[in-house]
């Protein structure tokens, strides 16, 4: 489990690297993406109140407007470092023993990002940017302490599906 920084006295030792990550990612989606993404919604809509599924009707009605409000916003920038015993992201310390594994997806441009995969159910995986970080060094000390999955080869289909439509 995190421990919040801010409520906690968490000695996690000395920081090796550390950069700054946006929260997520802003796409650019101009009058094009809107026009179709209102296209394929109103579908749906169509679809859901047809069949009488009014939960449907709702849910796809509140994903287009929070689409929409995400877009009109700035997203966070949040502090990451790894420190000797962990990492933090923010104002959490996450230590090394809680996660079960980690790797790394270096493709640039489009990706270049370290996972962590966790025992949490709720936060079962946590992506972080590596922004214009080596990723060898990184990889090296992060390799003392959590096991890395060589397996891992491709970005998760969920993060690149997010990032090819545009949705996060």
């Amino acid at each position: 489990m995190p421990k919040n920084l801010a409520n906690e006295d968490v000695n996690y030792g000395q920081i090796i690297f550390q950069w700054v990550v946006k929260e997520y990612e802003k796409h650019e989606r101009g009058k094009k993406w809107y026009i179709i993404a209102g296209l394929l919604a109103a579908a749906l809509l169509v679809c859901a109140v047809l069949t009488g599924n009014y939960l449907f009707t709702l849910i796809i009605a509140l994903a287009f407007i929070i689409l929409f409000l995400q877009d009109l916003q700035q997203p966070i920038e949040v502090p990451f470092a790894i420190a000797e015993t962990g990492i933090i992201v923010g104002n959490k310390f996450y230590s090394f023993s809680d996660f079960t594994n980690f790797w790394l997806i270096y493709n640039p441009p489009e990706v270049k990002n370290i996972y962590f995969l966790s025992n949490n159910l709720i936060k079962h995986r946590l992506q972080i940017p590596l922004m214009d970080n080596d990723p060898r060094p990184i990889r090296d000390y992060l390799a003392k302490f959590i096991k890395e999955d060589l397996e891992q080869e491709e970005e998760p289909l969920s993060d690149r599906l997010g990032r090819v439509l545009k949705l996060h």
